[in-house]
């Protein structure tokens, strides 16, 4: 929501700078996503002129060259192509030097060879309104070179605020100057609903039908006669577009400006349009149609409510009007409507039709039915201030005013206790009734009577409690640890994800933390085919499906680094991916039977692009980054989780061809590693791509929590080096493997140091250490561990010594 300070200060002056404003207004609850200014700036550019003379430009029909004083004794020529321009107005101006709201600064000029020293200034150049058929003409009294800001709200600064679902009271300019109030102590005005000059009863020629009360707990209507449409003044029009609104005309304005006043939404029905003069709330009938003001026919069914006449469907209720009952030029008669609707229904509909305006917004996050007569109210008293309009006799009414009150006992204990300190109870009471709950003296604390507009929200004594706390000060209550007997201390699972990523923040990776929600193309993209989870209520359709690896969230996030100049990237993340059925098994027949919960499990993913290290003189051109990096990384996670592992071949398809593995922990698999295949990066705008990805599930469970020492040993190490000739299709891990079993105890490690491929064999090279902790070997005590090395290479592998 957009909030313009200027429009905030008519109800209460907050006392202190915007960003101040947003910063205190963040530590009460209500979120300030930014703080910017609408309109133009440089402020001290902008003057009232009068123009003293108007002449026809010598080389341009449609100019004029117009004299204007524009202070004491100071005349300026500007050259001006409104129609409406002439001697004697009263002018706003731009002089050389003005900042104009897209942020273009105006600059002396010369226009068909005359020179034109600023801008005579129409509504839409200062972002006051829209009109820009002719220059705005002010009050003839003001006096020429006055700073246009103190005439017209030109400049504002606009808190853009993110609110919560459950304060749809903050949806309007007044509930915010209400938590302004209570965050500030700064005196609020009195509600603008206060006085009605409207009466009760039934209003003659008008009838209302409410088929469905569920959904539309009550229903408000006023009719005016003889209502003038024409442009709005420049003060409403201001508050509009600084609030992101368009105008467009007096009454249309006054609904839109009344519901971002109060919070309730409001239309307008050129009565003379509704047929008979009768309104009907109903379920719409499968296949109905109808046309909505954005000129879209909208196709609607039985789960859908509309507000009809005698001809037919004139509204979707609470969404959007019709184009058949809508206020024209012509329009004379007005039926205002404020209704109050059920939010989750209407939530559906919208979702259903895709259709979101910013009364659905609202009504969708549950207003009290009381908010409709404060609409109705400020939009009665603004239709007859501004249209000429008289008000017929009456109001109807239907299902108001709403619920009795709930009262709830605030226990002064109860306070202290659960917020860790002791807040006076008179503060208590005072910050309650700044947020216009009633507050009564009870024996052991307070009786609080809940206000309409906040009765979805506050139901428990727990939530008089986080009123208290948030208004006295979040900041001040004191860090404790939870009693009970809960413990601060990490699992021994956060344990060793904790251990596993400081491994790779070690190797230098940054963590990444991507969205759990993933559009369906992302797996054509990835050449996956696995079951994701479709949500029932998307946020979007780039949205709408669960994610079943985490390496699309890594790739947008390796994307996004490189396309901002990043060429040297390292990501990793840790989070959760779902399957839409318990993964790797066969359901049970009870989940067979039943929906069961998607199969969520903790993955840990890493990805690398470009360069491993920076250049150097001593290293001008450094590796990057390829299958053995990746397994570099690899080994120090599962190094550091001291959990051992193997790979062996992998065929993932979003993997290289060669250069794609599968991770065997236990001998059970737990994931992939490798290269991305060149068709998969191509997609991302991304060059060569390696990475892995672990399933922790399969993984922690085999870490090394509690490790074993052995005492160091001053004998030394036997080296004994040798090269196999193996078939081309075995692998070094299984050399590696076979020569471990064979080597006995004393063989303490084994590498492969070199590798060698000649006519479908492979040559590899091998390193073997052997030690013993009590004596120094001899090369007679090693030489039968040789032998067996030698033999179990033969018999296992089909290998033999090369040389």
């Amino acid at each position: 929501m957009r909030l313009p300070l200027f429009w905030l200060t008519d109800y209460v002056d907050p006392g202190m700078e915007a960003s101040k404003l947003a910063s205190r207004l963040a530590m009460t609850g209500t979120e300030v996503d930014r703080v910017h200014t609408h309109g133009v700036s440089a402020l001290e550019n902008f003057v009232v002129g009068r123009v003293l003379e108007r002449e026809q430009h010598p080389d341009a029909d449609r100019l004029s060259v117009c004299q204007v004083a524009i202070g004491e004794g100071d005349v300026a020529t500007i050259v001006c192509g409104a129609p409406n321009v002439a001697a004697g107005q009263t002018v706003g101006v731009a002089l050389p030097g003005s900042v104009m709201p897209d942020g273009t600064k105006l600059k002396k000029a010369k226009l068909r060879g005359v020179p034109s020293n600023g801008m005579i200034l129409a509504e839409d150049e200062v972002s006051i309104g829209s009109d820009h058929a002719g220059i705005m003409v002010l009050d003839e009294d003001l006096v020429p070179g006055t700073p246009l800001a103190d005439v017209l709200p030109i400049a504002t600064d606009v808190l853009e605020l993110e609110i919560t679902p459950n304060r749809p009271d903050c949806l309007s300019v007044y509930g915010v100057a209400r938590e302004v109030h209570a965050a500030t102590g700064q005196p609020l005005k009195p509600a603008p609903w206060a006085e009605d000059p409207g009466t009760p009863g039934p209003i003659e020629g008008v009838t209302i039908e409410v088929q469905d009360p569920e959904f539309c707990p009550r229903f408000t209507a006023r009719l005016f006669e003889d209502v003038k449409i024409g442009p709005s003044p420049r003060w409403l029009k201001a508050r509009l577009m600084a609030a992101g609104q368009r105008p467009i005309n007096n009454v249309v304005d006054i609904t839109n400006y009344a519901m971002l006043l109060t919070g309730q939404p409001l239309h307008a029905f050129d009565f003379d349009l509704v047929a008979g003069g009768k309104l009907v709330v109903r379920r719409a009938k499968d296949g109905e149609k109808m046309l909505t003001l954005d000129d879209a026919e909208r196709t609607l069914d039985s789960s859908m409510h509309l507000i009809d006449d005698g001809d037919g469907p004139t509204s979707i209720a609470g969404i959007m009007g019709g184009q058949r009952s809508e206020v024209q030029p012509t329009t004379t008669r007005v039926l205002m409507e404020a209704a109050n609707w059920n939010g989750p229904t209407l939530q559906r509909t919208s979702q259903k039709l895709g259709l979101r305006t910013e009364a659905s917004g609202r009504f969708e996050k549950g207003l009290a039915p009381e908010q409709a007569m404060e609409g109705q109210i400020v939009a009665t008293q603004l239709m007859l201030e501004l249209t000429g309009a008289r008000l017929v006799e009456g109001t109807i009414d239907i299902g108001g005013p709403g619920p009795e009150p709930q009262t709830i006992r605030l226990r002064d204990e109860k306070v202290t206790r659960l917020l860790g300190t002791e807040i006076p109870l008179g503060e208590q009471a005072e910050i309650l009734e700044r947020l216009d709950f009633g507050v009564h003296d009870a024996g052991d604390g307070l009786d609080v009577t809940v206000p309409a507009f906040r009765r979805n929200d506050v139901t428990r004594e727990v939530d008089l409690i986080e009123e208290v706390a948030r208004l006295w000060g979040l900041e001040k209550l004191p860090a404790t640890i939870p009693g009970h007997g809960m413990s601060a201390r990490l699992t021994p699972e956060q344990r060793l994800r904790r251990r596993a990523a400081d491994a790779l923040v070690g190797a230098g990776f940054s963590e990444a933390i991507g969205w759990s929600f993933q559009s369906p193309e992302l797996a054509r993209k990835l050449r996956i085919d696995l079951p994701a989870v479709k949500l029932r209520n998307p946020l979007s359709e780039d949205l709408s499906v669960m994610r079943t690896t985490l390496l699309g969230s890594l790739l947008n996030s390796v994307r996004h680094n490189t396309a901002r100049g990043a060429e040297d990237v390292k990501l990793f993340e840790e989070g959760s991916v779902y399957f839409d059925r318990p993964h790797g098994r066969t359901p049970t027949a009870a989940e067979a039977r039943s929906t069961p919960l998607p199969d969520e499990r903790m993955h840990l993913g890493a990805l690398l692009t470009g360069k491993l290290r920076p250049a150097s003189w001593g290293e001008p051109n450094p590796p990057t980054a390829d299958f053995f990096a990746a397994k570099g990384v690899l080994e120090a996670v599962l190094g550091a989780l001291r959990v051992p592992f193997t790979v062996v071949r992998g065929s993932d398809p979003f993997l290289h061809p060669g250069r794609a593995a599968r991770v065997l922990v236990n001998g059970e698999d737990a994931g992939w590693l490798g290269e991305l295949h060149p068709g998969v990066t191509e997609e991302f705008d991304l060059g060569r791509v390696a990475g892995f990805e672990l399933d922790l599930a399969a993984v922690l469970p085999h870490a090394v929590t509690t490790p074993l020492y052995e005492d160091m040993t001053s004998f030394p190490v036997i080296r004994q080096d040798l090269a196999f000739w193996i078939p081309a299709d075995r692998t070094a891990a299984e050399l590696v493997e076979v020569v471990k079993g064979a080597g006995g105890k004393l063989l303490r490690d084994v590498r492969v140091f070199d590798v060698y491929a000649h006519e479908g064999r492979t040559s590899l090279a091998v390193r073997l250490e052997f030690r013993a902790t009590d004596r120094t070997l001899t090369d007679e005590e090693i030489a039968p561990q040789r032998e067996k090395v030698v033999k179990a290479v033969a018999s296992k592998l089909e290998g033999e010594l090369r040389g």
